[in-house]
């Protein structure tokens, strides 16, 4: 028989992951429509009964994110202007009526390759908060994500916080994402990108790409060609003339491989161009 708890604390929902191997459910957004008109064969831990892990606070060194905090709650927080990149891929998570109920740390844990918020964390340098009925530890959100569907989520263990260090949340930042139309759309590739501009020059800059390989990922190579540069068109040039080479593209009914590859550059290109710009992307 298949089991359903709808715990009302956190200590709860841990003492049942204890017990053996259970399902999660937050905003459902990912797990209805995969499941389809089959039957549930795992036992349902709904987690909407708890309070505690939904909304946005802070600490002297993090902004903290609560695993249940809905896309719509994060877009109408007042947050730091680096966290522009983050608001920008909600409002590209599905539908209005997706985002009011998708959770963020649902997005990160169903581990696609086009989940919007990835790449947006990975440019504020975002970690994640694992808790189990025994422990608490903390994996950076590149650690986390392991690949297609997969996460180092262990089975006793549930997200309950994305944190984001107050020191990556410095300068503008910028999401673009390429679709076959302009919303509800899995992406072809996209990009976000934060930099801190000082004096005219670049003195810190984070450019993540998602959709374009196994896992978003970070491009240090593009990062090191724009650190030192003077924040005008030349940002562009450096951009085009970086490696890529984290990136390995498939070839799907969305695109080919080779597009995939040119529309990342291009991406990464008008993005870093409008966090230069402070964070305005042209439309």
């Amino acid at each position: 028989m298949i089991r359903y708890a709808k715990p009302t604390t956190v200590d709860e929902a841990l003492a049942l992951l204890r017990e053996g191997p259970w399902r999660i459910l937050a905003g459902g957004t990912d797990v209805y429509p995969a499941q389809g008109s089959r039957p549930f064969r795992d036992d349902i831990i709904d987690i909407n009964g708890l309070a505690e892990l939904d909304g946005i606070g802070e600490t002297e060194t993090h902004w903290l994110i609560g695993a249940r905090t809905s896309w719509t709650s994060l877009v109408r927080h007042p947050l730091p202007a680096a966290f522009d990149v983050v608001k920008q891929a909600g409002r590209e998570v599905g539908s209005a009526q997706i985002q009011n109920v998708g959770t963020i740390a649902g997005n990160l844990c169903n581990a696609s390759p086009a989940a919007d918020g990835v790449p947006a964390l990975l440019a504020l340098d975002a970690d994640v908060e694992l808790r189990s009925a025994v422990t608490t530890r903390r994996l950076p959100l590149r650690e986390f994500v392991l690949g297609v569907r997969r996460t180092a989520l262990r089975p006793d263990e549930m997200v309950t916080a994305i944190r984001v260090p107050k020191g990556a949340c410095r300068g503008a930042s910028a999401f673009l994402k390429l679709g076959a139309r302009r919303y509800l759309v899995i992406s072809i590739a996209m990009v976000a990108a934060r930099l801190v501009v000082e004096r005219g020059v670049v003195v810190e800059a984070a450019v993540a790409v998602g959709s374009c390989s196994a896992v978003a990922t970070r491009l240090p190579a593009v990062e090191g060609a724009l650190h030192g540069r003077e924040a005008d068109a030349s940002l562009v040039d450096a951009v085009m003339a970086a490696p890529m080479d984290e990136l390995s593209p498939i070839a799907d009914v969305r695109g080919s491989a080779g597009y995939r590859r040119d529309a990342a550059r291009e991406l990464v290109a008008r993005a870093v161009r409008a966090a230069a710009g402070g964070g305005r992307v042209a439309a």
